[in-house]
């Protein structure tokens, strides 16, 4: 079948539709007409209720209900981040003590090449003891753990040694909120 043909068939389909709908019109008398017309109107306008206006109407009534709670829900969020934030900054100032505090110091010192320290509590001081270490190592380790874990050196004995910037060393830390 060619594109002449598709056509045509299409086009005596609808015909025939168009056709079968003349016929019913206008094998009704005036009056049937209108009351067909008038019931096509209100037949259009439940539907177009029913499927389009109703639906929305709900769906506009449950979010104006549900409006109320999700917004004290956002400010009970809002303050809860708020919250949050402060805390913390606040948990980023809390100093290690104790155990805790001898730790940090052990693993800093580990990381900033001063291994082979002797690291002691003793009640809320921790002594740490190192033998031929580089000074400026140590000045730069003590200045990072001041910064990161809230100590100050109480007490500290340094003695140089022959080599240029070579020390034995005892430093006694603290917390920094502990006198």
């Amino acid at each position: 079948m060619d594109h002449q043909e598709r056509i045509v068939k299409t086009t005596a389909l609808g015909g025939a539709w168009a056709e079968i709908w003349t016929d019913f019109w206008e094998a009704r008398a005036p009056r049937e007409k209108v009351l067909l017309s008038w019931g096509g109107a209100v037949l259009a306008l439940a539907i177009g209720y029913s499927v389009l206006w109703e639906p929305a109407a709900d769906g506009r009534a449950r979010l104006r209900e549900s409006l109320p709670a999700m917004q004290r829900q956002l400010a009970l969020m809002t303050a809860q981040a708020d919250e949050a934030r402060t805390l913390t900054g606040a948990a980023a100032s809390v100093a290690p003590s104790g155990q805790a505090l001898r730790d940090a110091l052990t693993a800093s010192l580990t990381d900033h090449g001063l291994g082979g320290a002797q690291v002691q509590l003793i009640g809320t001081t921790v002594q740490v003891q190192i033998k031929n270490a580089s000074f400026p190592a140590f000045a730069l380790w003590l200045d990072d753990v001041r910064k990161q874990f809230k100590v100050q050196a109480v007490e500290a004995h340094i003695t140089a040694l022959k080599t240029d910037g070579q020390v034995d060393l005892t430093a006694s830390m603290q917390p920094a909120n502990t006198r």
